[in-house]
């Protein structure tokens, strides 16, 4: 066994004899965004930050390249949905996150993550001590909320139940109590509530979308009818690219961030029949008036990489509210 293995295997030791540090927060963060409108953020997921000569587990030349883009589009933040570590408990691999994404940390973009599964593999105490030293202004939030102007962004941790529990309890409250200025609430995850993927995918990937998350979204549907804002919700996951409408909601998977991604069998009216591999992120432009969704996707041909939108959304706002009301 060599000295790194030795270190994994006392860390995992010592995190199994010392006490549990308090995970499961009892006062979610409530973080503010430092924007006016309008502004734009950038959403996407599954990472996998690693080792770049583990070229199975992600695409590191992807990875890198999203990586620069989105530091040129200079975004108001970024939300990623989960997997940013290919394996939490790794040190290694969080160091790769450190070094790649140094240039957002140079120009102080603000990074709003999601847990997701491969963020907690190995001994939870370890993962998330990782995760929370990279984003310490959750203050060890495993769910959290962030204001931005007159968006209200909900991120949960989809390893917990997102409609029971505390977390629950505290989404519910969070959605009772909405700001009048609030125009957008936009609510990131790990696992989509609706995919077009399955875990019998004949490509060799995919993921069905799980109970939990249908249940999220039938109670997010039913709300929808009763409240002005309009929601969003973004997840990950997949390692792909979607776009669904149910219930006057609209659904992204953004699940193209670097992690080995795979094509899915879309449906005739999924509202994006693309048959490809969508490495990409979104954009995402705010105003008073609407949310604008568009999917920039990358791919590398004859060495040189190749940037397309394919893919656009708009999210109108129920009743337009003043820039300057908006803006407090």
């Amino acid at each position: 066994m060599n000295k790194l293995s030795w270190y994994r295997v006392a860390l995992v030791f010592c995190a199994s004899i010392l006490p549990s540090p308090a995970w499961a927060q009892t006062r979610p963060a409530a973080l503010q965004a430092d924007v006016d409108l309008p502004f734009h953020f950038i959403a996407y997921g599954d990472t996998r930050f690693t080792n770049p000569s583990d070229t199975k587990a992600s695409n590191p030349e992807i990875r890198r390249l999203l990586v620069d883009a989105i530091a040129e589009t200079n975004p108001a933040f970024i939300s990623i949905g989960g997997d940013i570590s290919y394996n939490g408990y790794d040190a290694s691999d969080w160091q790769t996150w450190d070094k790649e994404t140094a240039a957002w940390r140079q120009q102080k973009i603000p990074i709003y993550p999601a847990l997701g599964n491969h963020d907690l593999h190995g001994d939870s105490n370890i993962a998330l001590a990782n995760y929370f030293q990279r984003f310490p202004a959750l203050d060890r939030s495993r769910y959290y909320s962030v204001r931005a102007a007159n968006l209200e962004m909900l991120v949960l941790d989809s390893s917990l139940d997102e409609t029971s529990g505390s977390q629950g309890e505290w989404l519910n409250a969070e959605l009772d109590h909405l700001a009048p200025e609030v125009s957008f609430v936009v609510i990131v995850l790990h696992h989509p509530p609706y995919t077009s993927s399955s875990d019998k995918e004949k490509y060799g990937g995919g993921h069905s979308a799980r109970k939990p998350e249908q249940l999220l979204a039938a109670e997010l549907e039913e709300r929808q009818k009763h409240t002005r804002a309009r929601f969003v919700v973004i997840a990950g996951h997949v390692h792909n690219y979607e776009r669904h409408e149910h219930g006057g909601i609209t659904y992204f998977v953004t699940g193209g961030g670097g992690a080995h991604a795979y094509p899915i069998e879309r449906s005739p009216n999924d509202p994006f029949p693309d048959t490809r591999i969508n490495y990409h992120y979104i954009n995402v432009d705010v105003d008073s008036k609407a949310m604008k969704f568009t999917m920039n996707r990358v791919e590398i041909k004859d060495g040189r990489a190749i940037w397309t939108q394919p893919d656009s959304a708009v999210v109108a706002a129920s009743a337009p509210v003043s820039m300057k009301a908006a803006s407090k």
